[in-house]
């Protein structure tokens, strides 16, 4: 979104103000990029609901930077006093973002407003931002369960009555943003043909996706038969389905299966890395999962957000340096390194063995004592260090394990790495050695690294906190993931099918791994597993976990599948920094106790303030 990163605010204060803002289209042109600049900023290390509001990320003690963030919500201590990550009524507002989109569809659906606007032009931007109305009600959905809708921007006139809005009823929500998004698409193009300028602006298969991302939520058990919020209701009227209904899993199944076709139309397709001819084929299957990421613009980026991309140290892409740390080997010590972004022990586990089943079921490789040492071979020697001592844990596992994580013993493949494939950058990380904390805000808790977010670009420069660069678009939606989607609800819909495993095994075999069907038959302790609609289910959620892992995801999955009161329960572990010896490094040790309290903690509470100024709204069950 090359020109839309730098949004004016276009705050109407008045009726003149707004008339004037939709005299010209070069007016018109900034009051659309004020409606842009309401999407929540997904990139953002500090302020991303998907980084760290769960527990697929975690950060050092209270460090620099990390204080009063939506990390408090990981941490357990939301409230309905001030709440964290307010998308209602806050500074992020996004009821404030909804009645801009209103005000600008009102004006500009005028034909007799913005006279100079081409008429194709038009249609476009009222198509753009019907999708943002749309999208920042699925967001506050998410977020808060059944929301008030509101399709029209109240006049300054309104009534004390008027404005006092309630709070719709799920299915009604869903299906007003489904049909919203319908009528954007309509308007939308296909694809940016303005590269230079238009790169991150909303399609025809963005807004279709959405729709898939929409329905598969709402199917799903959190807003689909979920008794734990029956008692949620507008005095008689309850917001919440009363029983489980099938047949949304079909409709959701027909949206991604639409939402694939159209992507497929415009081009997009899952990503391969194609440079570099003199690398192993090991190194190449890694560099496909990570570029899938990392690479500006690439073949599977349906939607990428380049809002506020930048290096600087409050720029969504200082994530690459609190990811990676200071690992360049011409480095002695780790003294410019962030290392602050970290991934929990039981997400280093959740990865697949590379024969393509979970750890705990491959009938090949026992990982009862994933903290046992061993010693890396030369065979291994593009994933391992030869010759270097690592837990159990870290050996035998699948392509993208390696290409996501870096951890002591490990190896991070950089464009800038020194010696070829087989002897590049790697990850030291024991006490005294140079991935090792330095100063203690700037530490990395756990011993894993996210290495999926950073770009093979990126070189630190000498000691000093200087680093360059290639910044990219985040990815708000893939091919990969629209894949996934597919394959979830089909399953649900109508139980394991050719058609599921096609789409898994798509995913799967850019990852470098065999069929879902052929993997668990020779390979697990659970051979039928993929044949039941129960089995496929965890083997599809487990991996989405994984294909989609450090992207935002998780913590949207884990909630809609009414999972986060297993998971977010657990408690936050890694590998004991503080200690040199191999053998007392590997023992695991607890950094943090989560708590989620069910149902309370599936959904935000609305700010108190809020309740009391407007009886209409009823507060989210347990706040």
């Amino acid at each position: 979104m090359c020109r839309c990163n730098k949004y004016l605010d276009v705050v109407p204060d008045n009726v003149i103000t707004i008339d004037n803002a939709f005299t010209l289209k070069r007016e018109a042109e900034k009051y659309l990029f004020t409606c842009y600049s309401f999407l929540p900023t997904e990139n953002h290390p500090i302020n991303s609901l998907g980084f760290i509001a769960g527990d697929e990320c975690w950060l050092p003690r209270d460090g620099v930077f990390f204080r009063n963030t939506v990390w408090d919500i990981a941490k357990g201590n939301q409230n309905k006093v001030n709440p964290y990550a307010n998308y209602w009524d806050g500074t992020n507002g996004l009821y404030a973002g909804i009645r801009h989109c209103n005000i600008f569809l009102e004006n500009v659906s005028n034909t007799q407003k913005v006279y100079d606007l081409e008429p194709d032009m038009r249609t476009r931007w009222l198509g753009e931002v019907e999708f943002l109305k749309a999208y920042y009600h699925f967001y506050l959905l998410r977020n808060y369960g059944p929301i008030p809708i509101v399709d029209v921007a109240l006049p300054i006139s309104s009534t004390p009555n008027e404005v006092r809005v309630k709070r719709a009823p799920v299915d009604s929500v869903v299906n007003y943003i489904a049909n919203l998004l319908d009528k954007a698409a309509e308007k939308l193009p296909m694809k940016i043909t303005d590269v230079a300028n238009e790169m991150g602006r909303i399609t025809k298969p963005i807004a279709m996706a959405v729709k898939a991302r929409l329905l598969v939520t709402a199917a799903s058990p959190l807003f689909n038969g979920n008794s734990d919020f029956t008692s949620l209701k507008n005095e008689r009227e309850a917001l919440f389905p009363a029983s489980y209904d099938p047949t949304k899993w079909q409709r959701a199944a027909n949206a991604a299966k639409e939402a694939i076709e159209i992507a497929h139309q415009a081009g997009f397709e899952l990503y391969k890395f194609q440079g570099l001819n003199k690398i192993s084929d090991t190194t190449r299957t890694q560099m496909s999962i990570r570029n899938a990421v990392c690479e500006r613009w690439n073949s599977e980026l349906i939607w990428g957000s380049t809002r506020n991309t930048s290096l600087t140290a409050q720029g969504p892409d200082y994530i690459q340096s609190i990811c990676m740390g200071q690992i360049d080997p011409k480095a002695p010590i780790n003294l410019a390194a962030y290392n602050q972004l970290c991934a929990p022990l039981k997400i280093a586990q959740l990865f697949y063995t590379d024969h393509g089943v979970p750890i705990n079921e491959d009938v090949s490789y026992n990982f009862s004592n994933f903290s046992e040492l061993r010693t890396a071979t030369r065979a291994e020697r593009y994933n391992l260090i030869e010759g270097y001592q690592t837990a159990r844990l870290n050996f035998d596992r699948e392509p993208r394990f390696y290409a996501d994580l870096g951890f002591d013993g490990s190896i991070w493949y950089m464009q800038n790495s020194l010696y070829g494939d087989s002897a590049t950058y790697d990850v030291r990380a024991k006490q005294g050695q140079r991935m090792n904390e330095v100063n203690t805000d700037y530490i990395n808790m756990t011993g894993y690294w996210i290495k999926k977010l950073v770009n093979w670009k990126f070189a630190f420069s000498g000691l000093v906190n200087a680093a360059t660069s290639e910044n990219y678009p985040w990815p708000m939606f893939r091919l990969a993931d629209l894949y996934l989607l597919y394959a979830e609800a089909l399953n649900e819909a109508s139980g394991p099918s050719t058609e599921v495993y096609t789409y898994l095994d798509k995913v799967r075999a850019r990852a470098g791994l065999g069929g879902v069907v052929t993997s668990w038959n020779q390979y697990s302790n659970s051979p039928g597993k993929p044949t039941t609609k129960e089995g496929l289910r965890s083997i599809i959620h487990q991996e989405r976990s994984i294909e989609m892992a450090f992207e935002g995801s998780r913590l949207w999955d884990l909630r809609r599948w009414k999972e986060a009161a297993t998971e977010l329960n657990k408690p936050i572990t890694g590998w004991d920094r503080t200690q040199a010896a191999p053998a007392d490094y590997y023992r695991v040790v607890n950094i943090f106790s989560q708590k989620f309290i069910a149902p309370r903690d599936y959904f935000w509470p609305i700010r108190e303030y809020e309740i009391s100024v407007n009886p209409n709204l009823v507060q989210n069950i347990g706040w």
